[in-house]
């Protein structure tokens, strides 16, 4: 490279240097490198001297200046071995020097691509700044809300967790609870089945052992030679109009019959009506959906039954009964019965209505109540087939002995309501004299 296109050179890269890096285009922080001209001036002012070294100035011409020329190029001659060194030194410094002018030069080009590069990376870095925090704030964003969610759910699942397992406690607690209620229940029911089985049983062995106390053994020949009630000649009259005019009509009688199902409610078998009539409990108890039949001797009765529909038969109640099965009766109702019965017909009736009932059967009887004076007067000699009233302490002892217990007896139609005169005498001596005009008693097969 000659001095001009070096010198040409270092000015180019300065320039472009100067252009690119100078203060007022970096903000005041560009980067000022060092000038090289002086450098090059000095270079060339020592390659000059180096030129002259050994060398003899050029003088006019003339006689004196010519010796002084020879004297001097025989005096560079003669230091010729001194100087020669001097020179080859000097020029191989203004190489070093040469080169370290390239080197300098190349350094100012590389500085100047790196001032250019550092000036775009200055430019981008804020673009790329702006779009790192942009991203940044982004991310963190999304990681906060990500770690909003996740915990949102984490504890909305543990709150279904938590709630299925207090659900699944509190079902197992009911279910516990109700499996225990139902259980105790049961075992409560079956205790109380056993007690009453135990006091039935108990209370069968006390009547029983009692019975047998009490009754003494009857002659069997006095037995076989009891004179046999006379026969009497039956009353021909209409039944049906009697007992519409003195029993009362079939709705008011179906109606009083209702204290009775109640009490036959649940029963385990057929209930027999003894002496069932125009069948008005028949009736009540076909309504309740229990299981009925009826028994009678009279015609017209069974006529007017079986056309209502109902389960009966005309026949002698004793050799019904007699033809049954011992214990297949769930219960037996007798209405108006037992006072047309001689005493030891009751006593017959009441025997064989402990053989056939079952064990906690329900036998129901209604009769004149004769603790009320005012039938003798106007009810009990209505009816002409009447033998005697049945107090309610004989029957009560006839149902003991025969092995019933739990004796309820209940008195039925006061008298004051059909004899309102009634009313007039004092209330203890009414209710001794003038109760009920008739009772029902009620006894369970023990």
């Amino acid at each position: 490279m000659t001095d001009e296109e070096l010198s040409a050179a270092i000015r180019e890269v300065q320039e472009r240097v100067r252009s690119r890096v100078s203060p007022s285009s970096n903000g005041g922080d560009g980067i000022t490198l060092p000038e090289l001209l002086p450098l090059v001036h000095a270079r060339d002012a020592a390659e000059a001297k180096v030129a002259a070294i050994g060398t003899v100035n050029p003088r006019p011409p003339g006689f004196k200046n010519v010796i002084i020329q020879r004297v001097k190029g025989f005096v560079a001659r003669a230091l010729d071995w001194h100087v020669r060194e001097q020179v080859e030194f000097n020029r191989a410094s203004m190489a070093c020097i040469q080169a370290t002018l390239e080197a300098l030069t190349e350094l100012n080009r590389a500085l100047s691509v790196l001032a250019g590069q550092q000036q775009d990376l200055r430019s981008n870095h804020q673009a790329w700044r702006v779009d790192f925090e942009e991203r940044r704030n982004a991310n963190e964003i999304h990681l906060l809300r990500t770690v909003s969610e996740l915990q949102s759910a984490f504890h909305l699942r543990a709150s279904l967790i938590e709630q299925n397992f207090r659900d699944s406690v509190r079902q197992q607690h009911d279910d516990f609870s109700k499996e225990m209620d139902s259980r105790t229940i049961d075992i409560q029911k079956k205790l109380w089945q056993d007690m009453e089985k135990i006091r039935g049983e108990y209370d069968r062995l006390i009547h029983t052992e009692l019975r047998l106390l009490r009754q003494r053994p009857a002659s069997a020949g006095l037995l076989a030679g009891s004179p046999a009630p006379a026969q009497e000649e039956p009353l021909n009259i209409d039944w049906m109009r009697f007992a519409e005019q003195f029993r009362g009509s079939e709705d008011r009688i179906r109606e009083q019959q209702k204290r009775y199902i109640d009490r036959f409610a649940g029963a385990s078998g057929a209930i027999l009506d003894i002496g069932c009539g125009r069948g008005e409990f028949l009736e009540a108890a076909k309504a309740a959906g229990l299981s009925a039949r009826g028994v009678d001797q009279n015609t017209d009765c069974i006529a007017l039954c079986r056309s209502k529909g109902l389960d009966v038969e005309q026949v002698d109640i004793f050799e019904y009964l007699e033809s049954l099965a011992d214990g297949s009766l769930g219960g037996a109702y007798c209405a108006q019965v037992v006072e047309h019965l001689s005493p030891a017909a009751v006593a017959r009736l009441i025997s064989l209505l402990s053989r056939k009932l079952r064990l906690g059967s329900l036998v129901a009887i209604e009769t004149p109540n004769p603790e009320c004076l005012a039938i003798f007067a106007t009810h009990f000699y209505i009816d002409p087939t009447h033998t005697r009233p049945v107090p309610a302490p004989l029957l009560r002892f006839y149902l003991e002995e025969a092995g019933f217990g739990a004796v309820q007896i209940e008195r039925l139609a006061p008298a004051i309501e059909s004899m309102p005169a009634l009313q007039e005498l004092p209330p203890a001596f009414r209710d001794a004299f003038f109760g009920g005009l008739d009772y029902a008693i009620f006894a369970q097969k023990l």
